[in-house]
This record gives C-alpha cells, sequence and structure tokens, in this order.
C-alpha cells in the first residue's frame, strides 16, 4: 500500500475498500458464493417481474407491491455487489469518494424502500383477510401507486442525511476502509471530528424505519391473526394464513440480520472484524436473493405460471 493512502488530507479522491480484511488469501474463492447469489438475484428478480407482467391474474396489489419488492431488491444488490466481485476477482479496491456516498445512499435508501414494501405487504394481507368483500375498493390501482410513491419517498428522505454528513466531515486518518462496500459507520469512523451527529441520526433512522416499520406489521398481524381464529374450521383457518406464509419468511430473512447488523456495528465491539463484515454482508445481499425463492416456491400463482413457461419450452 503506498503512502498516499495514510497521509494526511481533507477531502479524499478515494477510498480503498479492503474487502474482509484478514482472509485476503481467500478473495478469490470467497467471491464465488457472492457471484451465485448475484446470479440468483437477478434471475429470480427478473423472473417475478416477467410472470406478473405476463399474467393477468395476478395484477393485483398484493404483485404490485411483489413487483416494487424485486426492483429494490435488483437496485440494492447491483449497487454493491459488481464492485465487491471487482474487489475479491481483480484486487479493484479504490472507490471514487463520490461513488462511496452514492453507494452509501443507494443502500440506506433502498434498504429503507424495502422495509416499507413489508409494511405496505402487510397492509394488503390485513385489508384481504379482516376485510375481504371491500378489498378491490380499499387497495385500488390509485391507492395502491399513492402506497408505493410515500414508500419511495420515505426511503429517499430517510437516506438523503447520510452522504450528506459524511461529506461535511475531514478526514486526516486514512482513506482505507475495511470494508465490501462503504457502509456508514465505517466511513465516517475515518473522520477526525466528533461524528456523534452521524452516530445518533444512524439510530435515529433504525428506531424511526425499522422500529415502526415492525410496530406497523406486528399491528396487522395481530388483527389478522384475529380474524383467522374467528374462522369456524381449522382448514379455513390454515388456508387463511398460508396466505401470509411467504409474507412472514421474507420479514424474518430481512429483520433479523437488519437488526443484528445495525447493534453488532455499534456495540459489538468485541466481535472479530470479519464477523462484523460478514454480519453486514448477509443483511444487504441474502434477503434480495431469498424473497424472489420464498414466493416462487410458497406462491401457488408464481409456482405454476413458471412451470407453466418451463413446460411450454420444452414442447
Amino acid at each position: 500500500m503506498s503512502d498516499s493512502n495514510t497521509t494526511e488530507f481533507t477531502n479524499p479522491s478515494t477510498f480503498i475498500l479492503l474487502g474482509i480484511p484478514g482472509v485476503e488469501v481467500a478473495h478469490v474463492w470467497i467471491a464465488i458464493p457472492f457471484y451465485a447469489m448475484y446470479v440468483i438475484v437477478i434471475l429470480g428478480n427478473f423472473t417475478i417481474l416477467f410472470i406478473v407482467k405476463r399474467e393477468p391474474s395476478l395484477h393485483e396489489p398484493m404483485y404490485y407491491f411483489l413487483c416494487m419488492l424485486a426492483v429494490t431488491d435488483l437496485v440494492l444488490s447491483t449497487s454493491t455487489i459488481p464492485k465487491i466481485l471487482a474487489i475479491f476477482w481483480f484486487n479493484s479496491r479504490e472507490i471514487d469518494f463520490s461513488a462511496c456516498l452514492t453507494q452509501m445512499y443507494f443502500v440506506h435508501c433502498f434498504s429503507a424502500i424495502e422495509s416499507g414494501i413489508f409494511v405496505a405487504m402487510a397492509v394488503d394481507r390485513y385489508v384481504a383477510i379482516c376485510h375481504p368483500l371491500r378489498y378491490s375498493t380499499i387497495l385500488t390501482n390509485r391507492m395502491v401507486v399513492k402506497i408505493g410513491l410515500a414508500v419511495v419517498l420515505r426511503g429517499s428522505i430517510l437516506a438523503l442525511p447520510y452522504p450528506l454528513l459524511a461529506r461535511q466531515w475531514p478526514y486526516c486518518k486514512t482513506n482505507i476502509i475495511p470494508n465490501t462496500h462503504c457502509e456508514h459507520m465505517r466511513v465516517v469512523k475515518l473522520a477526525c471530528a466528533d461524528i456523534s451527529v452521524s452516530s445518533y441520526y444512524g439510530l435515529f433512522v433504525l428506531i424511526c424505519r425499522t422500529g415502526l416499520d415492525v410496530f406497523f406489521i406486528v399491528v396487522s398481524y395481530i388483527q389478522i391473526l384475529r380474524a383467522i381464529f374467528s374462522l369456524p374450521t381449522k382448514d379455513a383457518r390454515l388456508k387463511t394464513f398460508g396466505t401470509c406464509g411467504s409474507h412472514l419468511c421474507v420479514i424474518l430473512a430481512f429483520y433479523i440480520p437488519n437488526l443484528f447488523s445495525s447493534f453488532t456495528s455499534r456495540f459489538g465491539h468485541n466481535l472479530p472484524l470479519h464477523i462484523h463484515i460478514f454480519i453486514n454482508n448477509v443483511y444487504i445481499f441474502v434477503p434480495p436473493m431469498l424473497n424472489p425463492i420464498i414466493y416462487g416456491v410458497r406462491t401457488k400463482q408464481i409456482r405454476d405460471r413458471l412451470l407453466q413457461i418451463l413446460i411450454h419450452k420444452r414442447d
């Protein structure tokens, strides 16, 4: 590493992403599962978009939200994984300062959008189960568009202070980031200033985004469970609850690594660095890979349509 990476500076032109420090010799092999995940993300989410577009029976609010989720997962993965593969395979570690802040913004923006989509999906399930006769009049196409715009606007606004705050700090320690991507706290910790504002804002977003979203999802499912347990037969209860299975699976796949990553980055000071980075990567990369698989396997309409396409191609 050249001396320019550790000299004092105020506005770095580039950062150096180390990947996963301590396991550099294995980077070539570690890249293989990252590449496999990215292929699954691309194929899985584009398949969801294709099937929903081609199948008129899937032109419903639930599947519109699923398409929003697929687009969000594609953007979230594409903003990070290609650069990670370049680091692991080609040792291309440099990233422009502005590009680093842009990547930071995209990660936080689309993570917030994804969280908001899960809330919208919970509302969809609540209306479908608790008010089935009014479903089509409540969740009209116009209402779905409004909900989608609100989710995107909220995510965009919540993520904006991250790069704005990071840009204003003076960086006079080093420009070396011990991570695979420009994670917010890893970047601002390189500043030679009091970064309490950035840290507190991160906690605020964690509470405002994850905390409130989980609260609304829990409230929705409490009402859903009350409606399900009021059904007369066990078969009816199981069938109705089965319509929520995919949603519950993707929620758990998203929020558990999300919360674990957020708290370990702030309070897990005794954890080895490569464990921190692994947890952070799981939070960003695993949900976009699992979402299309879960919905493809558990949603009968999508599964049947996919089988029809595959059988038709064989014929």
